[in-house]
């Protein structure tokens, strides 16, 4: 088995012919492992820019590419069937750090060359969900590369951060670190469709009340004081893609403001609710104008 450690630099970039931003690839960098997790091989090439001529300011600072680098570089198509020999290894297994790559690939493949697949992408390793598993940390806030790095003890002076071949270089150090054999085989993905089913499915709020994919139960409101039932007074609203309203509980005779957020993922539900005393009657009235307000904005803002 081989393991091919990946990471992207793109830019911004206005599609004139499809009237949209897209994240325009500009440089790929891979390091290449075998199966005793020794480097092999590595893989670095700057990608012609064929939609931003330009780059961003905060792409150069972030990264030190220059406009001459993506404008003399290699155009997409060509540079991934480039790629795509070098990485033509049996049993191979592709890692990124995070599947944000993976979908800024298809995204430029769909744009250069009309297809939604990644055709050098047989299996398929998410690098920070791995480590984040194995460091037993939680997966509620996402890790990043540096910092996973400095967490199990890696100096990250010695990497050229923010460049790809410097990144994948870093990731598979940190890779050889957190690796089980045990383990490792329960976390990678055949690439077949349900796995891009699975990635390029978009997440979505839960707007209508009726839905199936709510649960009835989580829009009770529980009493914040007590911990006792409490009665809706109110109708529910949409507000900020969330429910709201308010609620009545007997045993401490005050009123209650309760929202909830529904937002469905590919093979999930999240929930996410709030409940606050409701202080004035107005609130109800003019809820842009209370501190009460600003707290469900919080709630609705969270992601």
């Amino acid at each position: 088995m081989h393991f091919i450690i990946l990471d992207l630099e793109w830019n911004n970039a206005y599609s004139k012919k499809h009237k949209c931003f897209i994240n325009e690839i500009i440089e790929i960098g891979a390091v290449m492992l075998d199966s005793n997790l020794k480097t092999v091989d590595s893989f670095s090439l700057f990608i012609k820019a064929q939609l931003g001529k330009k780059l961003h300011s905060r792409v150069k600072e972030l990264t030190n590419i220059t406009n001459e680098d993506i404008n003399t570089g290699i155009p997409f198509s060509k540079a991934m069937s480039i790629f795509r020999k070098w990485a033509n290894k049996e049993d191979c297994v592709v890692l990124t750090w995070g599947d944000t790559d993976i979908r800024v690939l298809i995204e430029n493949f769909h744009y250069f060359n009309g297809i939604t697949v990644i055709p050098f992408l047989k299996k398929y390793l998410n690098l920070q969900k791995y480590t984040q598993v194995l460091l037993d940390l939680s997966n509620s806030e996402q890790v990043g590369l540096q910092a996973a790095a400095e967490l199990i003890g890696i100096d990250v002076d010695g990497y050229s951060l923010h460049r790809a071949l410097g990144d994948s270089y870093l990731a598979a150090d940190i890779f050889r670190k957190v690796y089980n054999q045990k383990t490792i085989k329960s976390y990678v993905c055949i690439c077949n469709d349900n796995f891009y089913h699975r990635l390029l499915f978009k997440a979505r709020a839960i707007t209508d009340i009726n839905s199936p994919l709510i649960d009835k139960k989580e829009m009770r409101c529980i009493c914040d004081k007590c911990g006792g039932k409490t009665e809706r007074i109110t109708d529910w609203r949409i507000i900020g893609h969330s429910f709201r309203a308010a609620f009545y509980c007997k045993n401490c005779e005050r009123k209650l403001r309760f929202t909830v957020k529904f937002k469905e993922f590919y093979d999930r539900v999240d929930v996410r609710s709030a409940v606050r005393p409701l202080i004035e009657k107005q609130d109800l009235q003019n809820p842009e104008n209370s501190e009460q307000q600003s707290f469900d904005d919080k709630l609705i803002q969270s992601e």
